[in-house]
């Protein structure tokens, strides 16, 4: 099989396993291409943006500050406390 199909059966596996860990379809989606296809940086992101939508910051923020932030727990939380 070609390159392309590999990366894209690679993705997919990537997307189910995220879904089943109960997060969104859009959020994995957006999450994958956000971070070029890494599931580990996607699974971080999500995980922290859950974590951070359930203190009550809205979402469009948190996601804003986990880019700039790179997905460190600490220093997103920092700035959207001073927000």
């Amino acid at each position: 099989p070609g390159r392309r199909l590999l990366q894209f059966l690679s993705y997919l596996g990537a997307c189910d396993r995220l879904l089943k860990q109960g997060y969104e379809e859009g959020q994995v989606e957006e999450a994958m291409e956000m971070f070029q296809y890494s599931e580990k940086k996607a699974a971080e992101f999500l995980h922290l943006l859950a974590q951070f939508n359930d203190m009550g910051f809205q979402q469009n923020e948190i996601k804003e500050v986990l880019l700039l932030c790179g997905n460190q727990r600490e220093k997103a939380l920092e700035e959207l406390v001073m927000k």
